[in-house]
């Protein structure tokens, strides 16, 4: 049984009937990455991205040292691909909007900006998944309908089956639809994000499905916050507008023991965040990425999982 609901009392009412998940992988086997390699911004995300910093000077040398140090970083938890960049895709060093992977199965992604849509042309990472791990291809970008950024778009909580996508400019309802039936997903929650939010991924975080960062003032409808709070048992870390602004939510786990976010986010937490994140036994994992960040992502947008 699989369902796509779109309220906060529809999805409190499936998630009760899910029956549990058993043996399932809460985090991926491996990631991979895109290296930066341009010297500006890509201007057409900046219209629908407010976390970009246009305004300040970019270099791309300084991001592709921070990249690789991410990477290093990263090779703690998982094995770690990194494909070589093109300067002609300036925003391709965040991959998991563009691709993702479910088990068996490569996803590629509807994007919004024609910028973005030349990356999903990638013959090497698409052979990479095909040839190399035999996946299956579910190609969304050749599609005519919907806009799919998908794990920018959508969170997912592996342990439940269970996504959260947020509806922007960058995701519709046919780009949820077509995201919910290409990662096998029991249940999707949809929902609008608040106005000049473009991601799902800069206000909410599945912590390997035993705990979630939310950013209350990233959504619309406040409702929706709580509900998904309701469904890790209120185990969440709240986050304020600035901590948000720092990417706090833009984290990752790779692992089921460790928390991966930007320094900038790190730095922001509290002590009883902290403490809480230690009660659910998780550590914090950081990477000085305030180069990339000026291209409007931080540190989960650079990670593409392989599951």
């Amino acid at each position: 049984m699989t369902m796509l609901v779109t309220t906060p009392t529809a999805f409190a009412k499936s998630l009760a009937k899910l029956p549990p998940l058993h043996d399932t992988r809460t985090t991926a086997r491996a990631a991979f990455l895109v290296a930066p390699d341009a010297n500006e911004l890509a201007t057409e995300s900046a219209r629908d991205n407010r976390y970009m910093r246009m305004d300040r000077g970019f270099d791309g040398t300084r991001a592709l040292a921070q990249h690789a140090a991410l990477a290093r970083a990263l090779r703690a938890d998982v094995p770690v691909v990194t494909f070589p960049g093109d300067p002609v895709t300036p925003d391709a060093m965040f991959p998991n909007n563009v691709f993702a992977t479910a088990p068996g199965r490569f996803i590629v992604a509807r994007m919004r900006h024609p910028v973005r849509r030349r990356e999903a042309e990638r013959g090497d990472i698409r052979r990479f998944f095909r040839e190399v791990l035999h996946y299956e291809e579910i190609d969304l970008s050749r599609g005519d309908r919907g806009v799919a950024e998908l794990t920018g778009s959508l969170v997912i909580d592996h342990a439940r089956g269970v996504g959260y996508c947020g509806l922007s400019e960058r995701c519709d309802m046919d780009g949820a639809r077509a995201m919910h039936d290409a990662f096998g997903l029991r249940l999707m929650f949809c929902f609008e994000l608040a106005a000049g939010e473009y991601h799902t991924n800069v206000v909410i975080a599945s912590l390997a499905g035993r705990a979630v960062v939310l950013a209350p003032d990233g959504f619309a409808d406040p409702a929706v916050p709580r509900t998904i709070a309701n469904a890790f048992d209120d185990h969440v870390l709240w986050l304020s507008p600035e901590q948000k602004r720092a990417y706090a939510a833009n984290a990752i786990t790779l692992s089921s023991e460790r928390v991966w976010m930007s320094t900038r986010a790190s730095a922001s937490l509290d002590d009883a965040q902290r403490t809480a994140l230690a009660e659910w036994g998780f550590v914090v994992g950081a990477v000085e990425l305030d180069e990339i960040e000026k291209a409007g992502g931080s540190l989960r947008c650079c990670v593409g999982e392989i599951f």
